[in-house]
């Protein structure tokens, strides 16, 4: 496992970023009217760290992670890739309430008419995703959970911890759209790669990346 012991970039502002090799680092302490104190130090986009303290409640408070832009989030149509890949290495806590995840942003970012967020649960630490259980999805010997609500949120849950590992995103957005889930051929405006801290029990936390990439052609 790597360790980042001399940071590039260090911040504790709730909206502090860096770019580095293509991707963006950001501390992402959107919810900032119930969020304690985070400070995100960074080696490089693929080996950082994040201590967190956040309050004894169930809402999600920050999503610190690591992200690629599509066409400066313009997005490209979803058909035009044949490989939409991505490795990955992360560790939570063990302690409060999280989920270490991707958080993939169809059809636009953020909260919008038509957006579509997918997330990919690889951590699970006592939290429930939004929406309600539909059905599972299977790969590489892993299954998920598969959750969505009506506006445009999709959650494939997974079953075990995988703290590391490589992700078909082109195969489970595809199984997705052939669920009516996601709407034919969106376009791809971001994929990212963090954790959901909704809780550390009042205390301070450290999740760890060791390892993130995105593969698309």
């Amino acid at each position: 496992m790597r360790n980042c012991r001399s940071p590039e970039f260090t911040t504790s502002d709730p909206d502090g970023g860096w770019s580095d090799g293509g991707y963006y680092v950001h501390n992402n302490m959107w919810n900032t009217e119930e969020a304690g104190p985070e400070t995100l130090r960074a080696c490089a986009y693929d080996n950082w760290y994040v201590e967190s303290t956040q309050p004894d409640s169930t809402s999600v408070k920050t999503y610190p992670n690591v992200h690629k832009d599509i066409n400066d989030l313009n997005g490209k149509p979803f058909n035009d890739y044949s490989v939409i890949k991505s490795t990955f290495a992360g560790r939570g806590p063990g302690t409060g309430i999280y989920d270490v995840a991707y958080d993939l942003w169809l059809n636009g970012v953020g909260n919008g008419p038509g957006v579509t967020e997918v997330m990919v649960w690889t951590e699970n630490h006592k939290q429930v995703p939004a929406g309600e259980k539909l059905t599972t999805y299977t790969a590489a010997g892993f299954t998920y959970d598969v959750w969505a609500d009506d506006e445009g949120y999709v959650a494939f849950v997974s079953r075990s911890t995988q703290y590391a590992g490589t992700l078909d995103l082109k195969a489970m957005i595809a199984w997705a759209i052939g669920k009516g889930l996601i709407p034919p051929n969106p376009t791809v405006n971001q994929i990212g790669y963090g954790i959901e801290f909704c809780s550390t029990g009042g205390g301070k936390a450290r999740f760890t990346l060791s390892d993130f990439s995105v593969t698309m052609s």
